[in-house]
């Protein structure tokens, strides 16, 4: 390898590593992927306690109808 090419590679990473500070384009998908992540943590700290029992009585019923059939 010549010095020539060492150099041309070393320039070529060092401005690739210089442009990932600068560039934006992935943050709103990081922001939106955190959002969701969070609706998804408060979903279910609220749903064991308010729809538990709802849901429970609505399999009952359908487990009882397919018994029935």
């Amino acid at each position: 390898m010549t010095t020539y090419t060492l150099l041309a590679r070393v320039e070529l990473l060092r401005t690739a590593a210089a442009s990932l500070g600068r560039d934006k384009r992935g943050q709103d998908l990081i922001e939106y992927a955190l959002l969701a992540g969070f609706v998804a943590v408060a979903a279910g700290a609220i749903f064991p306690t308010t729809l538990s029992p709802n849901i429970s009585r609505i399999f009952s019923k359908i487990g009882s109808i397919l018994v029935q059939a």
